[in-house]
């Protein structure tokens, strides 16, 4: 019996979105990630943005304080039958 795979929604388009208005690449923003104490390389970040790996807990929480936003920017769009894919 063949199996479809449906893909989660994911955050990727805002966590993309608020690092380039913060004009950091994503080599700068793992670098203050992993100052703060995020053991987290541009690889994996870059999987994070296209939606390939969920976001670890403990990096959400660093990334809300260097954007200085809401958690629910995060989350913005994803409850609409758009972001489903």
């Amino acid at each position: 019996m063949e199996q479809k795979l449906r893909r989660d929604r994911h955050m990727g388009a805002n966590l993309r979105s608020l690092r380039k208005a913060a004009k950091l690449s994503q080599e700068k923003l793992c670098a203050e990630l992993q100052r703060r104490g995020c053991d987290i390389g541009r690889t994996t970040y870059e999987k994070y943005e296209t939606g390939e790996l969920n976001i670890r807990i403990s990096v959400l929480i660093e990334l809300k304080k260097i954007y200085d936003c809401s958690y629910d920017r995060f989350f913005e769009g994803l409850d609409s039958s758009e972001a489903e894919q």
